[in-house]
């Protein structure tokens, strides 16, 4: 198996003992990402669409250092503080998939989040 850790300086730096993401064979598993900004190391929290829309610039950074997009994105998990936000989190989530392609996904609600962040996204991607 080949297995290579992935790293941009576009995406935030793991708060943890863990990599942005593995690339193992042509399968990338994206490690859950948070609304920091890569550059001021700051969250993006002002609205639930903001958030969730630094979230997904996150990944989109994480998949570009792989060489991928969001249309080898497989299957998706999404993690929210609170469930009412869905509407929102999921119109902003719903601008970057084909919805005709759109990738597995499971969304839960969950007690709490790394820096108490409202929503955090992993995913998987295959070339």
């Amino acid at each position: 198996m080949s297995k290579s850790i992935i790293y941009t300086p576009s995406a935030p730096n793991p708060v943890g003992p863990y990599s942005q993401a593995v690339l193992a064979n042509d399968t990338l598993y994206a490690s859950g990402q948070i609304a920091l900004d890569p550059a001021t190391g700051t969250l993006v929290n002002d609205t639930i669409e903001a958030e969730t829309t630094q979230v997904m610039e996150n990944l989109k950074a994480v998949l570009e250092a792989a060489g991928m997009g969001f249309n080898h994105v497989v299957s998706c998990s999404v993690f929210v503080a609170d469930i009412r936000q869905y509407d929102k989190i999921n119109a902003v989530y719903g601008k970057y998939f084909d919805e005709a392609t759109a990738p597995a996904r499971a969304l839960v609600e969950v007690a709490n989040l790394p820096k108490f962040v409202n929503v955090e996204v992993s995913l998987i991607a295959v070339r």
